[in-house]
């Protein structure tokens, strides 16, 4: 069993944990995730690691399934039952110079480690970050602790830039030289935002979440085709090369089971209501 240490929600059905995983947070790097299981009968769902401390990792999480919304009612001193990882392959961290991370809604979780991770290689870093409105921003004075400089988008707004982190990167790159970037959110995000690296040929990475099961390859679940060859992000990714991913076949994936994840979301507010368990 893994014990909660810390939980908080800090912002609109978004949640921070802090779990105590000492065979997971020593070696844990930039891109990389876990697979947790609330108990013997959940799901297993991957959760990018969103940074490190002695023998604590930190996941960011948004409460919109069943899952996430059961992982959403424990809280600090609770446990779960398994935590595996770390998984996946890591960021490819090295020098490359000029550096811009992006992130868009809960995606913005998984920047601070990578922001350090790349300033510690010798990088400059630019955060770009993105949300619907204010209430919806996290981790923004970490991220600025983190980068060189950072920009705050809202669609309506509310705060900083009015507009998407796609007009903020296609103005960098037409006024400054950018060696590499990431950029990390729902998938139709990445898309767009991707497409302002294309024509100039940066390197672009982004962190694709397909269905997942297992973590390892085994179920397939998570395949993906990146420059026309089937790849499984479990084990292959989660990052890959922005402008060869095929975009449309991830956001079909995606949408393969929305009538049993209602159903199951129903079922366990039905549970929870009749057994007075919810938080």
């Amino acid at each position: 069993m893994y014990k909660i240490q810390h939980a908080d929600k800090i912002a609109e059905n978004i949640y921070e944990f802090w779990i105590n995983a000492p065979h997971v947070a020593p070696n844990a790097q930039a891109g990389q995730f876990v697979v947790i299981r609330i108990d013997g009968k959940g799901e297993r769902i991957p959760l990018t690691i969103s940074a490190v401390d002695g023998e604590n990792v930190r996941i960011v999480f948004m409460a919109v399934g069943k899952t996430t919304t059961q992982l959403a009612d424990l809280g600090t001193g609770d446990q779960i039952q398994d935590i595996a990882g770390p998984l996946g392959v890591p960021s490819e961290v090295k020098d490359w110079g000029r550096c811009a991370v992006i992130g868009g809604g809960v995606g913005i979780a998984c920047l601070p480690i990578l922001a350090r991770a790349l300033k510690d290689a010798g990088n400059t870093v630019t955060g770009i970050i993105g949300a619907r409105n204010e209430s919806l921003l996290i981790l923004e004075d970490e991220l600025r602790d983190a980068c060189d400089e950072l920009v705050v988008c809202t669609d309506d707004g509310s705060t900083g830039f009015h507009g998407f982190p796609a007009d903020i990167l296609k103005k960098l790159v037409a006024e400054e030289v950018v060696d590499a970037v990431w950029i990390i959110g729902p998938a139709i995000m990445m898309k767009i935002t991707s497409m302002a690296t294309r024509e100039a040929g940066i390197p672009t990475f982004v962190s694709l979440n397909p269905i997942m099961v297992d973590g390892t390859g085994m179920c397939g679940s998570c395949r993906v085709t990146v420059g026309g060859e089937t790849r499984f992000a479990c084990v292959d990714g989660p990052e890959f090369d922005a402008h060869l991913v095929d975009w449309d076949e991830l956001m079909t994936r995606q949408r393969i089971y929305p009538e049993q994840e209602k159903k199951s979301l129903e079922r366990y507010h039905e549970h929870t209501c009749r057994c007075g368990e919810r938080k």
